[in-house]
């Protein structure tokens, strides 16, 4: 299967586990959504998750394209709706994410040929998510469970891969990694509502380069 774009789900994935952190974009606008993937790529964070809170999702995702080409690894997530995934394929979007399992979406999403990211939390969600074929888990809300959560579910289901997202930090992203994590999914502490909305996007490229930085090191002393 390719992506939109043409790139195999394959390669999608490997980027997404090369990039590390993936930011899980919540923007009030298309305007703010355009301006805090400007800041994050500053920044050094090049795989950006567009989540369908944000308007006109498959707009930005168009325009993200067109400036920045192979530069970005751009996906859609908070997916709820089957028809979701088709737009945000047809948008150029290489990877999908879903905050939680539902049959008919994470059908409709593997059915795009896009990399995909279920979401789950419990042991009974990541077996169905992995006999639906998806690419990977998005281990969410992963701050309930903490680090202890993704290190014991890895010890059933070590053939698969696991995207903490949601109480992922700054200051324990060598504890994600350092419990097998093939990549972060970093929302509110990486681009905050408030700084957004304030129009900070200063503090948005300083954050994203402090995680680049946290996870440059935990993966040097893994």
């Amino acid at each position: 299967m390719t992506t939109a774009d043409g790139l195999p789900a394959e390669a999608a994935l490997g980027g997404l586990r090369e990039a590390g952190v993936i930011a899980v974009l919540r923007a009030p606008s298309a305007g703010a959504a355009l301006d805090t993937a400007a800041a994050l790529i500053r920044g050094g964070v090049h795989a950006l998750e567009i989540t369908y809170t944000t308007p006109d999702v498959p707009g930005v995702l168009h325009e993200l394209a067109r400036r920045y080409g192979d530069d970005v690894l751009l996906g859609a997530g908070t997916l709820t709706h089957p028809d979701q995934a088709a737009i945000a394929w047809e948008a150029g979007a290489r990877f999908l994410v879903t905050p939680g399992f539902d049959d008919a979406v994470v059908t409709a999403m593997i059915g795009t040929g896009a990399t995909t990211l279920a979401g789950a939390f419990t042991p009974t969600e990541i077996l169905r998510a992995r006999s639906s074929g998806v690419d990977a888990i998005k281990l969410f809300p992963a701050g309930v469970g903490g680090v202890g959560l993704l290190r014991a579910v890895r010890e059933p289901f070590p053939d698969l891969l696991f995207v903490p997202t949601g109480g992922v930090r700054v200051d324990n992203v060598a504890d994600w990694v350092g419990a097998g994590a093939a990549a972060i999914g970093v929302g509110g502490a990486l681009c905050p509502a408030s700084a957004i909305a304030a129009g900070h996007f200063e503090d948005i490229t300083e954050r994203a380069a402090a995680f680049v930085r946290s996870l440059e090191r935990a993966r040097g002393s893994a």
